[in-house]
């Protein structure tokens, strides 16, 4: 009789566990059409970093309606939901990104952007060419499924819900950096942070994660050429500070590929733009480059900071010009905490298999998902949008006006957030 009562006591949690996943599994698909619709109507009407006026709205609107906690206006438009669950538990927030690219849309899809807005004084197209969309899309789902369990849920989930992750305009202040400094980590006080991203060249229903560095940091650099102006047909007139500008391009390379221990960690040195000049029989005085650096190691940023400053202007100096360099630091290295990534991986394979969960390399990409990994303990993993018809190599990268993001991958998004809420080992609050 002993035995008999005692299989019963180990049964019981055993059975619980099983309702909870059937309900969890259950809530998804009732909402996966839901989930569907909004992202391709978020697809459809995209818009710019800090400008998320629209998507904002109808991410406030709907949090309420599910009975939720809900804060706007943070960081200009981030929207923040707050769910208290029926069980004690701790404080974790789940992050996803609203704002869209200054991208126009060449994939015909029926719900393709052909929206335009200012961008730098120019009308460009815009696009959701990252899968902001999508992370609103789901996280949205993942609110509805906490909400219908709110007596199970362990503890106080914080949706964030945040703008200008590809960073704000002009000297704007925005992003991740803005929400932290208005209080979203406070009140209730966040314990851990969760954060995914679809990806265009990961297999659909599996997740890629990193313990440790993940993405890299992302600095932006100018370097502002001045030489001398002269007619087109007398450069010997003249400084030519597009014919310098070439050669500090070229040079910057060199940094990288001869100078640096890429043994250590990768980096990267890209110009992204260079303008001088209005007319073609004209040498101009200045030509400015734009660019990018990005690293996953501080003492190899320091020396790469350094390296481009003394190629730049020992160049220009060469030549008769001179060379002025500014580096802003835009985001930090994407740093997933070691312990919470153990704590965390039996959740994302309860959610995808565990076959499907794979160890990924670092990332030359930079998200500023890092400054919330500043403040707290955090997690940010690679959600699988290829389809299983493309190859890699031919996935369309993120950014282009060719990005394309499979949607049978939204369960699996889901899924991992509710996993991830339900199984933790963090303390209660």
């Amino acid at each position: 009789m002993l035995k008999k009562y005692l299989f019963i006591l180990t049964l019981i949690p055993c059975l619980a566990i099983a309702q909870n996943e059937a309900s969890i599994d259950k809530n998804i698909n009732d909402i996966l059409p839901k989930v569907i619709e909004w992202r391709r109507d978020f697809h459809q009407h995209p818009e710019l970093s800090n400008r998320e006026f629209r998507t904002s709205t109808i991410i406030a609107a709907y949090l309420r309606s599910l009975g939720l906690e809900v804060r706007t206006g943070i960081a200009k438009t981030g929207v923040v939901g707050i769910l208290q669950g029926g069980k004690p538990g701790p404080v974790i927030a789940l992050r996803a990104d609203m704002d869209a690219l200054p991208v126009t849309e060449r994939v015909d899809l029926p719900f393709k952007s052909v929206v335009t807005d200012t961008f730098n004084g120019k009308t460009v197209g815009v696009m959701h060419a990252c899968g902001h969309d999508s992370h609103v899309a789901m996280l949205m789902g993942t609110a509805n499924v906490l909400s219908k369990m709110k007596k199970d849920v362990p503890g106080t989930v914080v949706f964030i819900f945040q703008p200008a992750e590809e960073g704000p305009p002009n000297d704007e202040e925005g992003g991740a950096p803005l929400m932290i400094k208005e209080g979203v980590l406070q009140n209730p006080k966040v314990q851990a942070v969760f954060g995914l991203h679809m990806e265009s060249a990961v297999p659909v229903s599996t997740i890629d994660y990193k313990p440790g560095p993940f993405m890299a940091s992302s600095d932006w650099f100018t370097i502002k050429v001045k030489g001398k102006g002269s007619h087109g047909s007398q450069p010997w007139l003249g400084v030519d500070p597009i014919a310098i500008s070439a050669q500090i391009i070229n040079g910057l390379q060199t940094i990288i590929s001869r100078q640096e221990d890429l043994t250590k960690a990768p980096a990267v040195i890209t110009v992204g733009t260079i303008n001088s000049g209005v007319r073609s029989n004209i040498i101009p005085e200045e030509c400015m480059l734009t660019g990018t650096i990005r690293t996953l190691d501080k003492g190899m940023q320091q020396d790469i900071y350094t390296r481009i400053r003394r190629t730049a202007t020992m160049i220009a100096e060469s030549a008769g010009a001179t060379a002025t360099v500014t580096i802003t630091n835009k985001t930090l290295v994407t740093f997933n905490d070691s312990a919470l990534v153990q704590q965390t991986l039996p959740a994302l394979q309860l959610a995808a298999g565990a076959d499907n969960v794979h160890m990924a390399h670092w990332v030359t990409g930079a998200e500023d998902f890092s400054f919330f990994g500043a403040e707290v303990p955090s997690f940010f993993f690679y959600l699988g949008g290829m389809p299983k018809t493309t190859t890699i190599a031919n996935a369309p990268a993120h950014h282009t006006a060719d990005f394309f993001i499979d949607e049978s991958g939204f369960n699996l998004g889901i899924k991992a957030f509710c996993e991830i809420v339900f199984h933790n080992n963090l303390p209660k609050q």
